[in-house]
């Protein structure tokens, strides 16, 4: 099979659009999801999760039954894991600990 490739790049007719900003030079807190046809508009910023879930959901999809439930208790450990770090930057922030803390209530 034979491949065609562009060796020359295209002319420059100065119509060609800036490159997008890398994810680290992205004013966060102003940031916008760009609204395409695809679906609702998300809530919030940040960005776009549904690629990953849809890719551990495909994952899931694709193991043998008997693997399913252990890799359900692992991405249990990963967001039981993601959740504890939530839980402790906020220590690490300056000005320390929060003020007011709250009491963990059992249901019974």
């Amino acid at each position: 099979m034979t491949e065609y490739r562009q060796t020359t790049p295209p002319p420059d007719d100065g119509e060609t659009p800036p490159p997008p900003p890398r994810w680290d030079e992205v004013d966060w807190d102003t940031w916008t999801p760009p609204r395409g046809g695809e679906g609702a508009p998300r809530l919030g910023g940040g960005p776009d999760l549904r690629p990953l879930f849809a890719l551990i959901d495909v994952m899931r999809s694709a193991l043998p039954h008997e693997l399913r439930d252990q890799f359900n208790s692992l991405v249990r450990e990963v967001l039981l894991t993601l959740m504890a770090l939530i839980d402790w930057y906020p220590e690490k922030l300056p000005g320390g600990e929060p003020k007011e803390r709250v009491e963990d209530i059992p249901i019974e």
